[in-house]
């Protein structure tokens, strides 16, 4: 047996943290002194004490803990890997911010007058049915400033991606100040929950919704469910969304593989959708060339990446690209509808 000090010393806990475990019947002694209340602790307890003591130091709540050391190995692996990828998602977001602070604030406190290098969108969308749907619940549009995908499901799943696109359209016709974008897109998204819930139940009707706003320096991205954003930059194709779905969640707990995912019974169930969560909210960088794609999952559930970035990269204009894009769907079955809009930063 060792003394609370001693277990202390080797497990790196200190011994008011070992009281407070035991108190939560975290980590029970194995013997108190029925006179003095001293606490011993066995030799073999060093192994789940020092779990503790890590899981700690990574951040994890006391609840968490509990639970990770109340399962097997492989389990408690898998937990602890889940805890991870949402931990990581997290501070990606408050990255995202606090860049977006930094850029803001170092741009109002630069020198007036100086040469700035004038950008613009060129865009193109396209929506198709596919070969094998009946109707078309994709909407895609783009304009001057407001690039859009949205993928309906449901009953009413067309007019609801139809209410969440034309519900921030009006984004397109006003002068975007930099500085306060992404509250302008969140509060347009907001309008667009409230639009989508007006012509469609949420209980059985939702849509997914992708959209970049043009500041005409940045693009600030809204995203909820599984249509994506992509951008090309230097042959290099990068997604920059992350899918709020069941299969997506699996592989960021490495309890599926990327290449499993596509077969997946549960590939199409979303975790999240406009009216039942919150939307990613972020701040991009442009830089003159760069390329971007957003597309509903009709395009990306048939076409594999290395292929989209072939077609993207082969067609100069973006006309030209969403057409190739939607045909490369089809040609591999048109198994959903298929939205792509493409924009050139210029």
């Amino acid at each position: 047996m060792l003394t609370i000090g001693a277990f202390a010393r080797a497990c790196r806990l200190s011994p008011k943290a070992l009281r407070l475990y035991d108190e939560l019947e975290l980590l029970r002694p194995a013997r108190v002194d029925p006179d003095s209340g001293y606490r011993y602790y066995a030799v073999a307890q060093l192994e789940r004490a020092r779990l503790v003591a890590w899981l700690r130091r990574l951040g994890m709540p006391l609840a968490g803990i509990r639970a990770v050391c109340a399962l097997e190995p492989a389990a408690a692996a898998r937990e602890i890997r889940a805890f991870w990828a949402r931990v990581e998602a997290e501070t990606a977001v408050r990255r995202d911010l606090a860049g977006f602070l930094v850029d803001h604030l170092a741009a109002a406190t630069a020198a007036p007058g100086k040469d700035t290098t004038m950008l613009e969108l060129r865009y193109a969308a396209h929506s198709d049915r596919g070969l094998v749907r009946p109707s078309n619940q994709d909407t895609a549009y783009a304009g001057t400033r407001l690039l859009a995908v949205a993928d309906g499901f449901g009953p009413a799943g067309a007019p609801a991606s139809g209410a969440a696109v034309e519900a921030l359209r009006f984004l397109d016709t006003e002068e975007v100040p930099a500085g306060n974008v992404l509250n302008l897109l969140e509060e347009a998204v907001r309008g667009a929950t409230d639009a989508v819930r007006d012509v469609a139940d949420p209980a059985e009707n939702g849509t997914t919704l992708t959209a970049l706003l043009w500041t005409g320096s940045k693009l600030a991205l809204v995203h909820i469910g599984d249509s994506r954003a992509y951008l090309l930059r230097d042959g290099g194709l990068f997604r920059i969304t992350h899918d709020h779905s069941v299969v997506q969640s699996l592989i960021d707990e490495g309890r599926l593989t990327p290449e499993e995912a596509g077969s997946h019974p549960q590939r199409a169930m979303l975790l999240k959708a406009l009216t039942n969560g919150t939307p990613d909210l972020k701040l991009h960088d442009t830089h003159r060339g760069d390329r971007y794609l957003l597309c509903s999952d009709g395009l990306t559930a048939v076409v594999p990446e290395h292929r989209i970035r072939e077609l993207l990269t082969a067609s100069p204009e973006p006309e030209e690209a969403v057409r190739s894009l939607v045909d490369a769907a089809n040609e591999a079955g048109g198994p959903d509808n298929v939205s792509c809009v493409v924009a050139d930063v210029v």
